[in-house]
């Protein structure tokens, strides 16, 4: 687990929003990268030396388990793959354990308002999971690239019963046209049943750039504004 903490952390007496972001391995340090990296603090520590108001935020970002990611990132098992069926644990994991433990030591704001959960591909579609079924612990949900199409009739089955609906949260929905056929199209009905649900469009933002590819550099790029909309009060 890595932590990010705002460059004024140690000087001031603030408390932080708290960003959780999966994949963690990706997120700061090319040398651990699969695929190149997030460049998250790079781009925090920026926003926070030029952002009037962009009071930084705390990161807290998980590593993935290897070979057993597509388990811990859906609750459901894809039958065709043999995978998944762990996301359940893991976000309980997030919820019970590993949250408390961040509020405990660091100063955080904890409710949900400013609690962010973040992730792209598997990790676009935990992360809609646990926005959806924690809608009092993660209110603001940044969804990239999500593999919906791993489990999309439960996701969309979640969206459409799980209660309370999340309509205090904020959503933010990110993929490219050249990504496949199926991931805008996908990630469009899940955005439909989020309002159906009952949340505002207010509080939704879908881009589809088109230059977007399932790629880090692409969530590179897209984190930032993605990240200042989402705390945005």
């Amino acid at each position: 687990i890595w932590l990010y903490l705002p460059p004024d952390y140690a000087t001031s007496q603030r408390r932080y929003p708290v960003l959780y972001l999966h994949d963690g391995q990706n997120i700061f340090d090319e040398a651990t990268a699969y695929a190149g990296e997030w460049a998250v603090d790079e781009t925090l520590n920026q926003l926070s030396a030029t952002t009037e108001g962009a009071a930084g935020c705390v990161v807290v970002a998980i590593d993935n388990g290897g070979e057993r990611r597509l388990d811990e990132y859906s609750p459901w098992v894809n039958n065709r793959l043999k995978k998944g069926g762990e996301g359940r644990q893991y976000v309980e994991f997030l919820v019970e354990t590993l949250k408390p433990y961040i509020d405990q030591h660091y100063r955080t704001r904890p409710d949900a308002a400013h609690t962010a959960i973040m992730g792209s591909s598997m990790g676009g579609l935990i992360s809609l999971y646990a926005g959806v079924k924690y809608p009092q612990v993660f209110g603001r949900v940044g969804v990239f690239s999500p593999a919906f199409w791993f489990a999309k009739d439960s996701v969309l089955r979640l969206v459409q019963h799980q209660r309370p609906a999340p309509v205090a949260s904020k959503f933010y929905f990110l993929a490219g046209p050249a990504e496949g056929p199926t991931m805008v199209p996908n990630m469009a009905e899940v955005r439909d049943a989020l309002l159906k649900r009952g949340v505002n469009e207010s509080r939704i933002l879908f881009r589809t750039p088109a230059d977007g590819q399932h790629a880090e550099w692409f969530w590179r790029r897209e984190f930032g504004p993605a990240y200042q909309w989402l705390f945005k009060e």
